[in-house]
C-alpha cells in the first residue's frame, strides 16, 4: 500500500484526489463543468497476453493494457474517463512484479487523465500458481446526454481509422498456439524487427486513444466510434451501425503490421479469420460526416496520429453489414 500511494497520487485530476487505504474511492462530479451528465462504466482484463509477460518477466506494459482496454471503450460512448480501479490476484504477491504493474497502471491513468482511486489485491494460494496472476480493470467516465455516441449515421458518412500499436490485448491464445506449433521461443528475434525479441514485440502495450479522440468528440465531429478489440474489424463495427446501414472498407487502407502478415502466413490463418480476430492495424474506427472530413483529419494529424480513410457508410440489408474490398491484399 505504501508503494502504491505515491503512484496513485500522480494521477490526481479535477474531481479526485486519490488517497488509497479507505473502503471506497471518492469522486466529486460537481466540480466538473457538465450540465446534464451521464456516467458510463466499463471493465475488462488483459487475457492470455499475461502468460507472455510472465514468461518474459516483463510486466511494465501490462498495466497500460489494462487501463487502455476500459478507457477506450468509454470513448466509444463519447465519454471522458474520470476514474479507474484495478483488481490483481496472484498465488503469492511478488512486490517488484506488483510495483511494475501498478506503475504501468498509474502512468496509463495519467495519460488518459483518469484518476486511480482504488483497487483490490488478493493472494490466493491454491487457486493460482506461485508465479501466476490475473488482472481486471474498471473505469467510469462522463458524457453530456446530448453527446452520447453513436448518433445519427447517414449513408455516405466517412469511416476513418486510427492505427493500433500492435495486437493490443486480443487474440493471444491463437498467437501463443501458432508460436508453440512453430517451436519458437519468445526470446527469438522478431521476424520483422531483429532489434527486438518476439516477446518484446508481442508485449507492445495497447494504445490509449483519449488524447486523440476526445477532442473530436468535443468538436462534435464524431457520429460513432468502434474500439477494435475481440472480434476484430468484422464484429466490432456492426455494434455501432444501425439496422439498414453498413460500411464498405478498403483493406489497402489498413495499417496492416508486418508481424500480423507473418502470423497469418506461418499459422495458415485466412485473411477473413485475421479480420475476425485481430485489429489488423486499426485500433479505433471513427465515423464522421463528409463535411467534417478535412477538419477531422487535420485535427488527428495535429495530435501526432495518422488518420486512415478506410471507406464509407452504405445502405445494407445483409446480416453482416461490413464489406471489405481487396481483402486478398492483406
Amino acid at each position: 500500500m505504501e508503494k502504491i500511494k505515491p503512484l496513485a497520487a500522480k494521477t490526481s485530476r479535477k474531481g479526485a484526489n486519490p488517497l488509497l487505504g479507505g473502503f471506497g474511492g471518492l469522486f466529486d462530479i460537481k466540480t466538473l463543468d457538465y450540465k446534464d451528465p451521464i456516467l458510463v462504466a466499463s471493465n475488462d482484463g488483459v487475457g492470455t497476453k499475461l502468460l507472455i509477460a510472465i514468461d518474459q518477466d516483463n510486466h511494465s506494459g501490462i498495466g497500460q493494457d489494462l487501463v487502455a482496454m476500459s478507457v477506450n471503450d468509454l470513448l466509444v460512448q463519447g465519454a471522458e474517463p474520470l476514474f479507474f480501479l484495478d483488481y490483481l490476484c496472484s498465488g503469492k504477491l511478488e512486490i517488484s512484479q506488483f510495483e511494475s504493474i501498478i506503475q504501468g497502471i498509474a502512468n496509463a491513468c495519467k495519460e488518459a487523465n483518469c484518476a486511480l482511486i482504488g483497487g483490490e489485491t488478493a493472494e490466493m494460494p491454491g487457486l493460482y500458481e506461485k508465479n501466476k496472476y490475473d488482472l481486471a480493470g474498471f473505469a467510469v467516465g462522463i458524457v453530456e446526454r446530448e453527446k452520447i455516441l453513436p448518433k445519427g449515421l447517414d449513408e455516405g458518412d466517412i469511416v476513418l481509422g486510427i492505427p493500433s500499436s500492435g495486437f493490443h490485448s486480443n487474440g493471444y491464445s491463437l498467437i501463443r498456439k501458432v508460436i508453440n506449433d512453430l517451436g519458437l521461443s519468445y526470446d527469438s528475434d522478431s521476424p520483422y524487427n531483429p532489434s527486438k525479441s518476439l516477446g518484446e514485440v508481442l508485449l507492445e502495450p495497447t494504445k490509449i486513444y483519449v488524447k486523440t479522440c476526445l477532442p473530436l468528440v468535443n468538436k462534435g465531429y464524431l457520429k460513432a466510434m468502434a474500439h477494435i478489440t475481440g472480434g476484430g474489424i468484422i464484429e466490432n463495427i456492426p455494434r455501432v451501425i444501425p439496422k439498414g446501414l453498413g460500411v464498405e472498407l478498403d483493406a489497402n487502407a489498413f495499417n496492416y503490421p508486418e508481424i500480423m502478415k507473418w502470423l497469418s502466413k506461418k499459422g495458415n490463418i485466412s485473411n477473413l479469420e485475421m479480420l475476425r480476430t485481430f485489429n489488423c492495424g486499426v485500433g479505433m474506427v471513427c465515423i464522421i460526416a463528409p463535411d467534417d472530413l478535412e477538419d477531422s483529419v487535420s485535427l488527428i494529424n495535429s495530435l501526432k496520429e495518422k488518420a486512415l480513410i478506410l471507406g464509407k457508410v452504405t445502405s445494407n440489408s445483409k446480416e453482416n453489414p461490413v464489406k471489405i474490398n481487396n481483402i486478398e491484399s492483406l
